[in-house]
């Protein structure tokens, strides 16, 4: 039985009916209203209403003006750190052709989808790395449209680096529009100009969440995340301060998010707990970061490696932290298998992945590492099959299909292959 020095607390993993439904409200009313309801809905929640809601070359040029060219310099740092890391992964995915038996030749090819719509969270923080992870990987991946989207500042408009990021990220087109009411013009094809999208891919709020979830079918997603996670393993090598910073680091992203401690030894835990709260007395972001702590934050202690490894196979967080004795970290990578992203050693943080050194951001929550890893190149592509078969392919394959769907009693089916048979001139 585990031993927590700090015992989780239950997430709410699934709407409320209350919001299910007003998600379902508000995406028929759209629906049916076309752009009209779009902007009502903006006015009413989001105060802004303008005649056009794409970003034009005049605000695109402001938005630019208005970083610094050392901001700008590090924003193409990360870029290029992910469409490299998107380009090797793509690099990996080759197209198939293989003959099975003589005259049967099977394959697959691996096609962008055509249009892509990314949500780019705005909220509590100008997410401007949300971009790179989204838009760039949709173009790495031969994406031909992508609208990059995201919700006006109170004053009006996308925040200035925002939109510099999702537009030098690729966007073919950049939307400022929130919420349910984003998805749903990018979806229904409400927006001049623009097709509607295949798939939406990118994070946000719980409404944003759940109108992902009842347009899926419709149009593609990427998954559906709840709140950001952080787990680290740490034995008595790590630095207690080091762990209790990341911990406070990922919690800082609301006061929802959970972030836990598997301790190996009751010791390790106790420093990191006690690091914890010292930081939190002069933690920039400490009124969110301290309720996230206070609420959701976990300390379990394990005995030694293998319970640290199962507990955090149980956990299937988010990101997953591994700060151990260095000879330990690829015991640690060959033998965990739920994680949406694992950082290994001191020096690599989830701060890191978030933003600049390549890797995809947006990642499976709530236990959903169990089955899925995270965006990436490859979810932008179907991987579609095809087949090709001469009379000789047909005398070996058509005995097995007409018997097969003779036991189905699929007569018609039986007979598509009877009609080559004969036409192959097979002995009957």
């Amino acid at each position: 039985m585990t031993t927590f020095l700090k015992a989780p607390a239950p997430i709410a993993t699934e709407a409320t009916d209350e919001l299910r439904s007003r998600v379902s409200d508000m995406l028929r009313d759209i629906e049916r209203g076309g752009i009209d309801a779009v902007r009502r809905w903006s006015r009413q929640l989001d105060g802004w209403a303008p005649d056009s809601f794409l970003a034009g070359d005049a605000e695109l040029a402001a938005a630019e003006r208005q970083l610094d060219d050392g901001l700008r310099e590090q924003i193409a740092f990360a870029q290029e750190q992910v469409r490299g890391f998107a380009q090797a992964q793509r690099e990996t995915l080759v197209d198939l052709r293989v003959e099975m038996s003589p005259g049967v030749v099977l394959g697959h090819r691996h096609i962008p989808v055509a249009a892509v719509g990314a949500y780019v969270p705005g909220g509590r923080y100008p997410m401007l790395a949300s971009s790179f992870m989204t838009v760039l990987v949709a173009k790495v991946a031969g994406v031909e449209q992508v609208v990059g989207c995201a919700p006006p500042q109170r004053g009006g408009g996308i925040h200035p680096a925002m939109l510099y990021a999702m537009r030098t990220s690729g966007a073919d087109a950049v939307l400022c529009l929130g919420g349910v009411q984003a998805l749903a013009a990018m979806t229904f094809g409400l927006i001049d100009g623009l097709a509607p999208v295949d798939m939406l891919v990118g994070a946000g709020n719980a409404y944003v969440a759940e109108a992902k979830r009842q347009l899926f079918g419709r149009v593609g997603i990427d998954l559906l995340a709840g709140p950001t996670e952080v787990l680290v393993i740490a034995d008595e090598t790590a630095d207690p301060r080091l762990v209790a910073a990341d911990l406070l680091g990922q919690a800082e992203h609301g006061p929802s998010s959970p972030a836990g401690l598997i301790a190996i030894g009751e010791r390790v835990g106790r420093a990191v707990a006690a690091q914890v709260e010292e930081l939190l007395g002069g933690w920039p972001t400490a009124e969110v970061a301290g309720v996230a702590w206070r609420d959701h934050g976990w300390i379990a202690v394990a005995a030694d490696d293998d319970e640290a490894i199962a507990l955090a196979d149980e956990a299937a967080n988010e990101h997953l932290e591994v700060q151990v004795a260095e000879e330990k970290l690829p015991a640690y990578l060959a033998r965990l298998r739920n994680y949406g992203s694992l950082f290994l050693g001191e020096h690599a943080t989830v701060a890191y992945g978030d933003k600049a050194v390549g890797t995809n951001h947006v990642l499976p929550t709530l236990r959903g590492a169990r089955f899925t890893g995270g965006l990436w190149v490859g979810k932008f592509l179907k991987t579609c099959t095809w087949q090709q078969l001469t009379a000789e392919g047909t005398r070996t394959v058509a005995p097995a299909v007409e018997a097969i769907c003779a036991a189905e009693r699929l007569a018609g089916h039986r007979l598509t292959a009877t009609m080559r048979l004969e036409r192959a001139g097979a002995a009957r």
